[in-house]
């Protein structure tokens, strides 16, 4: 502050001067304490803000410790990420390879699918061979039967026509050969028959033994796509 204390030399000053000297001293003793006031201002809002710099910079570390937290936290859902991620390629890379041995059993079972329609044809075409075959040798046996009741009634006749003995002997004997012959064709197709009706039960036995063969294949495939599937929905095998 100015210092309003009046040395002798002012005091010799006039009285108007001295006035004049003294509002002089109020005014800047005023315009000092405004700046006094000023300054306490500024510095109580210095204070404040310091106090709200600290704050701010106490929060900013806090901030900095939880960003730390979460990028720790974040670090490791990604490190699982990754590896839910390796597990499920390596999971992918499985289920391809059970869908292509899927695949390929699918086109072995159409392939056997095709034999076995092969095998059934060729079963009912044998099998229609056999109903020919029966048919004929019913029809040879019935020849065979009308042939002999011509021999017997030859025989009647060649018993009372004694002139027509040879004549009718040299037919018999021509009716014997014929009847050897369709003897012999008779057993020869009774043989095919024989071999086509063995060949008929193993194609029946192979049938059989691809049918089993196709539920063990189906029921395995079943099998591992159930297994896999589960495996793939994060459950034991």
């Amino acid at each position: 502050m100015v210092d309003l204390s009046v040395s002798k030399g002012e005091l010799a000053l006039p009285s108007a001067e001295r006035e004049q000297r003294a509002a002089e001293l109020l005014i800047a003793n005023k315009e000092l304490a405004y700046q006094n006031e000023e300054k306490w201002k500024r510095a109580a809002e210095l204070i404040v803000a310091n106090k709200e710099f600290v704050i701010q910079n106490e929060e900013k570390e806090k901030r900095a410790g939880e960003l730390v937290i979460a990028n720790t936290e974040l670090a490791f859902q990604n490190g699982e990420k990754e590896k839910r991620a390796a597990e499920l390629a390596i999971a992918n890379k499985e289920l391809a390879f059970q869908n292509d041995e899927k695949e390929k059993r699918a086109a072995e079972l159409v392939i056997a699918n095709r034999e076995l329609v092969v095998q059934n044809a060729e079963k009912e075409k044998r099998a229609a061979e056999a109903i020919i075959a029966n048919a004929e040798l019913a029809f040879q046996n019935e020849e065979k039967e009308k042939r002999a009741g011509e021999l017997v009634t030859a025989n009647t006749e060649l018993a009372f026509q004694n002139g027509e003995k040879e004549k009718r002997a040299a037919e018999l004997v021509v009716a014997n050969r014929e009847l050897v012959v369709q003897n012999e064709e008779k057993e020869k197709r009774a043989a095919e028959l024989v071999i086509a009706n063995k060949e008929l039960a193993f194609q029946n036995d192979e049938k059989e033994r691809r049918a089993a063969e196709l539920n063990r294949l189906t029921w395995t495939v079943d099998q591992e796509s159930e297994r896999h599937a589960r495996r793939s929905c994060g459950g034991k095998p």
